[in-house]
């Protein structure tokens, strides 16, 4: 698979404050911002106006007031659509605008060209998947995926990437380089996703028993924690940050075997839970049709169009102070919150192989190798 087809605020500040490894107190702001958060009621969103809260900032929604309606009700809220009705911008002004749902051309272009005289920062996030290939490692100057049709507003696994290019590219346009942030997060994981794929690594091992880990432990992988994304955004913001910045783990920090050992640590931690990773080759778990990334989240196998998939730089953003928490930590807080969901998001993940699928693979695989 291609990486583009792969592809109440007390709480939170408690939350923050009590997580392994961070301050106790989480330090304010020089100075306080207006920041707009353009969605903000997701996953990272969410984390973003946590984070943004804790250090003094005042933060405003603008979304269609459906999801997570609870969520910071202390917060302002404007009401609108990025499909045709932004009035509720106009006429407002922020120190600046988070892009978190800008998907299609036409979107990011009507909220630069209505807020660039008022705002003066647009943040635009962006993906990994922009670049054209992953045969080899990808950095900031890397080309970038095109389309047939740059005025498509469908998106699926093959406009996804080049879409978010165009909006990169028109957020540019229109504020131009000293005036705009494009991040570029690989795979964003930790708690509140519920996509699912880095969840289904710490709830599969607190079901316990044995279970399918793919190729070997020394696979390759690449990641980021909303909190550590989020924060990167916020600080960035607070400096008027600018230009263009990959964020995922440095290529070689972690391994799918750092992912299902920090999972199934975090298990037996919280639940008391015995898993036991059994290690199917690359090459078997294709034989059975077991598809990397959709069956086997985070994992995809470092070789074709894939070489360089769990290789891209991470260089600029680590000397623009980008932190990487421990992958236990994200593992642990993860879990904790999974076990929080209800009942029927536990009980049927978005993502990973099936419970039935999984025991005839460890059957087969168990005749196969003698294991």
């Amino acid at each position: 698979m291609k990486r583009r087809e792969v592809l109440s605020s007390g709480i939170a500040l408690a939350t923050l404050a009590s997580m392994p490894g961070r301050a106790a107190v989480i330090p304010k702001a020089r100075k306080p911002l207006d920041i707009l958060i353009l969605g903000g009621t997701r996953f990272l969103g969410l984390h973003m106006t946590s984070f943004a809260l804790s250090r003094g900032h005042r933060v405003t929604f603008f979304n269609r007031g459906k999801t997570n309606t609870s969520r910071f009700s202390e917060i302002e809220r404007l009401t609108g659509d990025r499909n045709g009705d932004i009035a509720a911008l106009k006429g407002r002004r922020w120190d600046a605008v988070i892009d978190n749902s800008g998907y299609v051309l036409r979107q990011v272009t009507a909220t630069a060209e209505l807020l660039h005289a008022t705002t003066p920062l647009y943040v635009f996030v962006s993906t990994v998947s922009v670049y054209a290939g992953f045969e080899k490692p990808n950095d900031e100057n890397s080309p970038l995926g095109t389309l047939t049709d740059p005025t498509t507003d469908k998106v699926d696994g093959t406009t996804y990437g080049p879409l978010k290019a165009l909006c990169e590219g028109a957020a540019r346009q229109v504020y131009g380089d000293q005036r705009s942030l494009i991040i570029r997060p690989g795979l964003i994981v930790g708690p509140d996703d519920n996509t699912d794929r880095f969840t289904y690594w710490p709830a599969r091992a607190a079901r316990g028993g044995k279970f399918v880990a793919p190729g070997s432990p020394r696979d390759p992988v690449q990641f980021i924690d909303v909190r550590d994304l989020a924060e990167f955004t916020i600080e960035s913001v607070e400096r008027n940050l600018s230009g263009t910045f990959n964020l995922l783990s440095p290529p070689g920090r972690h391994s799918i075997g750092d992912v299902v050992g920090a999972s199934a640590e975090a298990a037996k931690q919280i639940t008391k839970a015995d898993a036991e990773p059994v290690w199917i080759p690359a090459g078997f778990l294709d034989e059975q049709k077991v598809s990397a990334w959709s069956d086997m989240p985070v994992w995809v196998p470092s070789e074709g169009d894939s070489a360089g998939f769990a290789a891209v730089s991470a260089a600029r953003a680590v000397s623009a102070g980008m932190r990487s928490r421990p992958v236990l930590e994200t593992a642990t807080d993860t879990l904790r919150w999974h076990l929080s969901r209800p009942e029927a998001e536990r009980s049927k993940l978005r993502a990973g192989i099936s419970p039935e699928r999984e025991r005839e693979v460890l059957a087969r695989w168990a005749a196969t190798s003698g294991v």
